[in-house]
């Protein structure tokens, strides 16, 4: 097996430009033979672990991983019976209930703020920046939060509600910029008591709670970079709660990472490590989610700034990197860059789209949100 399992993958990756120990900086070079049949066995899941293991390098994997996934090589591997298992379990069981709406926080947000701090820009935006007319990571972020507030045709005194507000960017910006009042709901502690913190001197409230949770209503209802942790059994769910939340002459708004097909099942390695029951959207399960209660005013796609946000932060990871290896390990490091590497390599072949969406409720007068 071990034999056959070397061929078939040397040949798969060949089919991708890719040449085992080769001198081009994206090439693989191969540390553990264990690697091929691990490789054959659990698919991506296995590819990942082996590079947390140290078994193989690429000096750009960036490159790498964008060769493989313009080469569609995920689809000629077939993953056993733990790959298969991954599949069901998100076809049978609602793996973003309330319960377990908390464990991303745990597992991820919540890792530790001095990571965080050394990787994002000034406000600390932990999404995808807006680089039209930027030169830096902060401009680049201070662009993205304008553009949201653009679309949301703020006005002072105006109430919004943020599901999911990270570390608080977007609440604090709209409010010092434009005198309006935010709500944000988290489901990460460490989130919570920095935005808390942070933006203490600002008419903006953070709640550590589920976004099912949300009451009251609002002139605005948005999020940015919730979604992917939503679901496809909680589409409706969410759209509902946005329903009931939003005045009815309000405007809606989503920001979120998305896929070319509708799936019900994400990248089992990003599940096991990144981000724990995520899941990302396609176009035509939102809008499944929003019929007969949402009329779509713009969608606007800007997937391809996405890889220069996660270069920059991956440039900053590794920076502070002699600072922040006091408390994380070699092995944290090496999933960590795989992480940022591969999520770039996903927009990079794009595979991986990056939408916002601007809705309104059925019959309201339709809002100008021509903005770029």
């Amino acid at each position: 097996m071990g034999n056959q399992a070397k061929a078939i993958v040397v040949e798969l990756l060949e089919s991708a430009g890719i040449e085992v120990n080769g001198n081009r900086p994206y090439d693989i070079q191969i540390h553990d033979e264990r690697f091929y049949k691990r490789v054959i066995n659990e698919a991506y899941l296995g590819f990942g672990e082996s590079y947390m293991d140290g078994w193989w390098d690429s000096e750009r994997l960036d490159e790498l991983i964008t060769k493989l996934a313009l080469a569609k090589l995920d689809e000629k591997i077939k993953g056993n019976w733990k790959i298969a298992l991954h599949l069901l379990r998100s076809k049978l069981f609602n793996l973003q209930t309330s319960s377990r709406s908390f464990e991303v926080g745990q597992k991820h947000y919540d890792i530790g703020n001095d990571l965080y701090e050394a990787m994002l820009d000034k406000r600390m935006n932990y999404t995808s920046a807006y680089w039209k007319n930027a030169s830096n990571l902060d401009e680049a972020q201070e662009a993205k939060l304008e553009l949201v507030c653009k679309k949301l045709n703020l006005e002072e005194g105006m109430t919004i509600l943020e599901l999911g507000c990270g570390f608080g960017s977007f609440a604090g910006y709209a409010a010092e910029k434009y005198g309006v009042k935010v709500t944000g709901y988290t489901v990460s502690k460490n989130q919570y008591e920095y935005a808390k913190e942070r933006y203490k001197d600002l008419p903006v409230e953070f709640k550590l709670a589920d976004y099912r949770t949300a009451e009251g209503q609002y002139d605005r209802v948005i999020s940015i970079g919730i979604m992917e942790h939503v679901g496809y059994k909680n589409y409706r769910t969410y759209m509902e709660v946005v329903k009931r939340t939003l005045k009815f002459d309000g405007i809606g708004f989503i920001h979120t990472i998305g896929r070319n097909d509708s799936a019900t099942t994400a990248n089992p390695w990003i599940t096991k490590y990144i981000f724990p029951n995520g899941m990302l959207p396609s176009i035509a399960q939102l809008s499944k989610a929003m019929e007969n209660i949402f009329v779509i005013e713009d969608l606007h796609n800007f997937g391809p700034d996405y890889d220069p946000t996660l270069m920059a932060w991956y440039n900053n990871v590794n920076t502070a990197w002699d600072e922040l290896k006091k408390k994380y390990d070699e092995r944290f490091k090496r999933m960590w860059d795989f992480y940022l590497l591969s999520s770039a390599a996903g927009f990079r072949s794009r595979d991986t789209q990056l939408w916002q969406f601007v809705f309104t409720h059925e019959g309201r007068k339709q809002p100008d949100v021509r903005v770029c």
